[in-house]
């Protein structure tokens, strides 16, 4: 679960390597994010001929956690790492055009708002779904 203060390696191709959460977005100012949730970030640590820079204001979804994920069939996903992917908050399309690592499925089903498609285009762009 990621909250505030939490550190996010980032998954794309965006020039952000590490950002650190300060806002949870959500209703009621929710304490906690899990896979699919979308947080606002600052860059802490970026390339140097990279999109975004150091001290930016960016969004990520969150795509891998070190705490499981319980699923409908009993079963429990883990990760190595916490990472997120750079996303536009509006219409919750990627920043990047490559994304790195596995993804879980559990990214298709999650809608953002008013957009009710999920997350397909980053699910489409992952080398492999879980």
């Amino acid at each position: 679960m990621i909250q505030v203060r939490s550190w996010l390696k980032i998954a794309d191709n965006t020039g952000a390597k590490i950002v650190g959460v300060f806002s949870v977005n959500g209703k009621n100012s929710r304490r906690f994010a899990t896979v699919g949730d979308i947080v606002a970030c600052s860059v802490k640590q970026a390339a140097p001929n990279g999109q975004v820079k150091k001290g930016d204001k960016v969004y990520a979804l969150i795509v891998r956690l070190r705490k499981e994920i319980r699923r409908k069939d009993g079963s429990y996903r883990r990760f190595d790492e916490n990472a997120g992917v750079l996303v536009n908050k509006e219409n919750g399309e990627p920043r990047g055009t490559r994304i790195f690592g596995p993804i879980p499925r559990e990214i298709r089903e999650k809608a953002l708002g008013n957009f009710e498609g999920g997350f397909k285009k980053i699910v489409s762009l992952a080398p492999e779904v879980i």
